[in-house]
């Protein structure tokens, strides 16, 4: 997996989530309908983001890629993540939230702090890839493992039904 970090001047932040997500979505478009007229920019993911203290943010940008029904472990991310998938189909689900799947071309938001349950490739023959593009308050731990909890499910990457 690559991981390229960069920081970015407070001013910045909201402009560069734009761009990235738009070029991430002008290259997929392109490549999905060659000879339609399409826009040659969409937003694909607006949101606002958590009070940050910002004399410090970092914006650091993570390629994620799933072989063939690979998952990764119950995790927290301490940052805003905006994703975008290139490639497949993933599942995804934050504690507290509905079970979703994005499809190439997809984008979606997590809030900083929140369990993310379950993290998929939604295929158990074709990879998945996907971007993720933290924006942090402060160099920090990009992503942290949390116990797994043991429920009464039968998937062990569902989250449980404790609160």
């Amino acid at each position: 997996m690559k991981n390229s970090n960069f920081t970015l001047k407070t001013p910045l932040v909201p402009y560069a989530v734009v761009l990235l997500l738009s070029l991430c979505a002008q290259s997929q478009t392109a490549q999905h309908m060659p000879d339609q007229k399409h826009d040659r920019a969409r937003v694909v993911l607006a949101t606002s983001l958590p009070e940050l203290e910002g004399s410090h943010l970092r914006a650091t940008l993570v390629e994620v890629y799933y072989g063939p029904g690979e998952s990764s472990p119950p995790h927290t991310h301490l940052c805003a993540v905006a994703g975008y998938v290139v490639e497949g189909s993933i599942r995804t689900q934050v504690k507290g939230q509905p079970l979703a799947t994005y499809k190439t071309g997809d984008s979606f938001y997590e809030a900083p702090g929140g369990v993310h349950a379950v993290s998929a490739n939604a295929s158990s023959t074709e990879p998945a890839k996907f971007v993720a593009f933290f924006v942090c308050d402060r160099e920090t731990q990009l992503s942290s493992d949390v116990p797994v909890q043991t429920s009464n499910t039968q998937d062990s990457r569902a989250p449980s039904s404790k609160k």
